[in-house]
């Protein structure tokens, strides 16, 4: 990586990993402070979950530039996987959206889209990471394959954390819970219709956002790390 592309990584990176979510919490602050008590104070936690895969996604990237081991390169891979559908499930949290007075409506809504669109920009931009790591080793076939089955994987790790109450650190912490949810949906795929719809549809439609973020960058202009002339 050039030597002007790793300044621009860092300064993206600081962007993303700084500046967004230190404005999210400075929002999160002013609103406990006017309500006296810290509402929606769950969206604090996932977004933190929502940083992991990002910095997974960058320790890839560095692990790259110093010709890391494949095996640790796979280890920071399968982190980034395993956190990434944190990033977007903040998108759910809109759902929680109502008028809680002494707090304005309009002041929640700003909070929890800054919430929500913080974690999509770092879902999407630790997938570019990875992305480019993958296209640059195995071909641009195989780095789209992986972005784009990331969404469709983000899509089910979505349904799995808002309706089955399932979440990032059960696959270490609690395996078998995990096993046996995924275990009975194979079972019983026709009682798991809901599932699939929730799935399919933010998983595509991540994919979409996703591979729109590509199309509408001009070819012209300089692209984020990870974005570069990804065929």
């Amino acid at each position: 990586m050039p030597p002007s592309s790793i300044r621009i990584h860092f300064s993206r990176s600081v962007f993303l990993l700084g500046v967004l979510p230190a404005w999210c919490l400075a929002l999160f602050v002013v609103r406990t402070l006017r309500a006296g008590i810290p509402g929606y104070h769950y969206v604090v936690w996932n977004l933190v979950l929502a940083v992991v895969p990002a910095a997974a996604a960058l320790l890839l990237v560095r692990a790259e530039r110093q010709r890391a081991t494949l095996p640790e390169m796979a280890g920071w891979f399968a982190l980034w996987l395993l956190f990434l559908p944190n990033a977007p499930y903040l998108l759910t949290d809109l759902v929680h959206l109502s008028s809680r007075p002494p707090v304005p409506l309009w002041f929640d809504v700003a909070m929890l889209l800054s919430f929500a669109c913080t974690g999509l920009l770092l879902g999407f931009g630790s997938t570019a990471d990875v992305h480019a790591v993958i296209a640059r080793r195995f071909g641009a076939a195989a780095g789209w394959s992986v972005a784009l089955g990331s969404m469709l994987l983000s899509g089910l790790g979505i349904y799995m954390g808002r309706f089955l109450r399932l979440n990032s650190w059960d696959a270490v912490a609690h395996p078998h819970r995990l096993l046996g949810q995924v275990a009975g949906a194979v079972a019983e795929p026709a009682s798991n219709l809901p599932g699939l719809r929730v799935t399919l549809v933010y998983g595509i439609g991540l994919a979409l956002g996703y591979a729109a973020i590509h199309l509408i960058l001009p070819r012209d202009m300089p692209r984020p790390p990870g974005t570069r002339e990804v065929d």
